[in-house]
């Protein structure tokens, strides 16, 4: 963390949006282990019980080991939150927590929402309906076109286009949307590190008009560097804020593919744009729509899986019909995977097997699970799998 020094006696005029600031500045805090530092009590206290060494016994699953704890405990008796904060005021850099007034309702009900977030530019203008177009930051020429395409067709038909501020698909999802001007909608990031700086030196203007225009988020405190650890985690956020994901290019592990298990975690439509079969940038977006994700062909398929009836107008389009939430336990790694090897179409356990990577025995005791729960049903010798209990799908176009 940035080393700011510490004070015996922090200001008792300090909101505890500070302390969350500095808790969060500790190295590799994220937000499971912010979650557990706070069932200590409220940030301050934790931050004074840190201070002298009284945060003791992580959970396993944390992977907290006991140098990682000194090293917290070297931290807070180094830093002052004061300081902290005073960095935060001096960027511009607005604060909230979940529970306060100005946080996004999106995440607020979301599964894993931010216990604090950090922004620069206007969250009021957060509106629905929002698409994240997510991709490669290795695009070629024709992801590219695609993506600032749809960016500015969706800005046109008044959806907010949501993306990381990366190089590649990220970018150009952005400029798209912002070429559009003020008769557009607004545009929002969500980054992976520190709002000092908060995507690469090349798109730092782009940053700069997205933030005037519109808004952007992190879950990392300004002064913090992203690390790559961070990036996965900052997907969920992406996810929980938008209606749809689009994943423009990718190839087949890239990390658009952790945004579409966020969005489907959620019941997020994904879509995906095709391309060339032998072009590794297209490697993930053909996978998906192998798998049963929804082609995007244009504006039109976006504006219809997210309920305003493929009319490019930011006037006459309905709101998005409401989804109700998903009470099924989710699945575990193997059951995501073999529901992503269903897809939305039939299939025999013979093809699961070869397609899934899963062991027989294995795959024969997630597919019960799955069954049990209400994530697949069969029929005959297929396997289909089961949309959520409201009728509206996990993966595809909303009813509209």
């Amino acid at each position: 963390m940035t080393q700011f020094a510490a004070t015996q006696n922090p200001s008792p005029d300090l909101p505890h949006e500070a302390y969350l600031t500095a808790l969060a500045s500790l190295e590799q805090v994220g937000p499971a282990r912010m979650r557990w530092l706070l069932s200590y009590g409220s940030p301050e206290m934790v931050w004074q019980l840190l201070r002298a060494g009284k945060i003791r016994n992580p959970p396993a699953r944390l992977a907290v080991k006991p140098p990682q704890l000194t090293e917290w405990v070297a931290q807070a008796n180094s830093a002052d939150p004061q300081q902290i904060w005073n960095a935060c005021c001096a960027l511009g850099v607005g604060v909230v927590s979940l529970g306060s007034p100005g946080y996004p309702p999106a995440l607020a009900a979301d599964i894993d929402p931010p216990v604090v977030l950090f922004h620069l530019g206007n969250p009021d203008l957060l509106s629905a309906p929002s698409v994240a177009i997510v991709g490669t930051r290795r695009a070629t020429g024709y992801g590219l076109r695609v993506a600032e395409e749809l960016g500015a067709g969706l800005a046109q038909a008044g959806v907010m286009v949501v993306s990381g501020l990366a190089l590649g698909i990220d970018a150009a999802a952005h400029f798209g949307a912002l070429s559009v001007g003020a008769s557009g909608a607004a545009v929002a990031a969500v980054v992976g590190s520190g709002l000092h700086a908060p995507c690469p030196v090349r798109n730092r203007k782009l940053a700069s008009r997205v933030a005037s225009s519109g808004v952007i988020f992190s879950e990392v405190p300004p002064e913090v560097s992203g690390a790559p650890w961070r990036f996965p985690v900052r997907n969920r956020i992406l996810a929980a804020l938008s209606d749809a994901v689009v994943v423009v290019e990718s190839p087949g592990a890239g990390g658009s593919m952790h945004t579409v298990r966020e969005a489907l975690t959620r019941d997020i439509p994904v879509l995906s744009v095709p391309g060339p079969i032998d072009s590794r940038a297209s490697e993930g977006t053909n996978r998906l729509l192998s798998d049963g994700a929804e082609p995007c062909l244009g504006v039109d398929d976006v504006l219809m899986a997210i309920g305003l009836g493929g009319k490019q107008s930011n006037t006459s389009a309905p709101s998005p019909i409401p989804s109700q939430p998903d009470t099924r336990p989710v699945p575990d790694e193997a059951g995501e995977r073999a529901l992503a090897t269903i897809g939305w179409r039939p299939v025999s356990v013979e093809h699961l097997a070869a397609r899934s990577g899963l062991e027989f025995q294995q795959l024969a005791s997630t597919l019960a699970w799955l069954e049990t729960h209400g994530w697949i049903q069969r029929t005959g010798g297929w396997i289909e799998r089961r949309a959520k209990p409201d009728g509206s799908e996990r993966l595809g176009r909303r009813a509209t």
